[in-house]
């Protein structure tokens, strides 16, 4: 179970504009513009007054993971994959309407709409439901081609297009909002609102990656790889999405569930270290390869490469003579091995990456930094902007004003801090590494799901919940 506050995500939404605008000192007349960006995947449920069914219920829920393992039993399994770009995963929002209907009959009777964390807020702001193509292309019921609900789609979830949101493209302006809701964030009504995209997407283009060859890479609690296509592209074995950026602009990549919270239940679980920084320093004493010692991350399952709910976390390989630094050095190649093998998916679909663009909380990390560059093989490219969704929503938003004339003027307005080259011993070492970590990872995939039956059976089926803690809504 993993839930929010629909409302209390509304209230960080007004209070983070009132701020910006605040610490800029800008005249309302001044702000050209707002521009949006939001994560993927989410489903709020609303009855026909717009009131709220249910909470935010977010991508890192899984408790749809045993209907999603009956669509994915369907003949037309595949076709909804390349119709939609969304693998069939609890993430879902598909899946999760599918759950719903069949564990919560009463609330899906009285659902007037199924629609995003996004949706919520400009409902609020505007009071229509609307839904820009990139939030739309995550759901699993958007169709690449039509960019229109997708009709087998709809059939699986048991729902008609009435009940989802208008789509609209990414460069879509609104106006005016709600007044009220306009003086709570210091601006004008008729300010002009775009509605932008998803963070994924975004996220390449506040790196400057949308170039042919240059890759995406973002972690931050989760994380993905990604690359922008000038084309819809699907994966043969249905381990990446594809979304919407904007016209002519697509990106396919894969998301994963394991990033940076790894780190967080390192420090807090096995209490090695205090901080970050002090994480860092006594992996740094432990050469490439952690003497041996392989981690799989997959705390909160997991989404691309594996596909599997049911994904476990483990340590391999330990022996008496490893320790706390190696603990801290396999997890942090365990998760790049992760992203590594997503890479590898990208590549064989949409040719040589040439270098990659890296952002999220990450970044921060120079040693993390050079073993992305070293598992990869590949130059790491650390851009002075960490904060890429947000920043390509801005640029977005003077797209969509005209006040830029492409998007690949995005390429001159993102400076660098930092480029890391692989290191060729490190390298030499990864590259016999990871075959190991991968012959590992598909060994274990039978016994993940019997493992997680095993676990509910000891246990009990108590969901674990992921909530924006009051520091980061306070961030906005």
């Amino acid at each position: 179970m993993a839930e929010q506050d629909p409302n209390e995500i509304l209230a960080a939404v007004i209070k983070a504009i009132r701020q910006v605008v605040k610490a800029n000192v800008l005249q309302p007349q001044e702000l050209l513009c707002l521009a949006f960006s939001a994560a993927m995947h989410s489903l709020i449920v609303v009855d026909d007054r717009g009131q709220l069914l249910t909470r935010c219920i977010t991508w890192a829920d899984n408790r749809s993971a045993q209907w999603a393992e009956k669509i994915q039993r369907l003949q037309q399994r595949q076709q909804l994959y390349q119709q939609t770009g969304t693998p069939i995963h609890p993430m879902s929002p598909l899946v999760k309407i599918v759950w719903l209907q069949h564990e919560y009959p009463r609330v899906f009777e009285q659902t007037a709409k199924f629609i995003s964390i996004k949706e919520f807020v400009f409902y609020q702001l505007f009071n229509r439901f609307v839904v820009d193509y990139s939030i739309a292309s995550a759901t699993g019921l958007f169709n690449l081609e039509t960019l229109e609900w997708d009709t087998n789609a709809l059939q699986v979830a048991n729902i008609k297009d009435t009940q989802l949101s208008e789509p609209l493209p990414t460069t879509a302006v609104l106006q005016p909002m709600r007044s009220e809701l306009a003086a709570a964030m210091g601006v004008i009504s008729t300010t002009p609102v775009v509605i932008g995209a998803n963070d994924g997407v975004l996220s390449n283009l506040g790196l400057g990656a949308i170039a042919s060859g240059v890759g995406a890479m973002t972690i931050g609690t989760s994380g993905a790889v990604r690359i922008v296509v000038p084309n819809p592209v699907t994966d043969p074995h249905e381990r990446v999405f594809c979304s919407v950026l904007s016209h002519n602009y697509w990106v396919v990549g894969g998301a994963v569930n394991n990033g940076g919270i790894i780190l967080q239940w390192l420090r807090d679980q096995l209490a090695i270290e205090a901080n970050y920084e002090a994480l860092m320093a006594i992996a740094e004493t432990v050469p490439a390869g952690a003497s041996g010692l392989f981690f799989h991350p997959y705390l909160l399952g997991e989404r691309a490469p594996l596909w599997q709910a049911d994904a476990r976390g483990s340590f391999f390989g330990l022996t008496i003579n490893h320790t706390k630094a190696h603990l801290v050095r396999a997890v942090l190649e365990g998760i790049a091995f992760n992203f590594c093998m997503v890479f590898q998916v990208l590549q064989t679909l949409v040719g040589n990456i040439q270098t990659i663009r890296a952002g999220g909380g990450f970044a921060a990390s120079p040693l993390w930094r050079q073993i992305i560059a070293d598992i990869f093989n590949q130059e790491i490219v650390i851009p002075d902007q960490r904060e890429s969704s947000s920043l390509g929503a801005a640029i977005l938003g003077l797209y969509a004003l005209n006040l830029i004339d492409s998007l690949e003027t995005s390429c001159n307005m993102i400076g660098e801090m930092d480029r890391h080259q692989p290191v060729k011993g490190n390298v030499d070492i990864y590259q016999r590494v990871l075959p190991v970590y991968e012959r590992l990872v598909n060994r274990f995939q039978v016994e993940y799901a019997q493992i997680a039956q095993l676990q509910r059976d000891l246990v009990g089926n108590s969901p674990y919940t992921i909530q924006p803690s009051k520091e980061s809504l306070d961030r906005g």
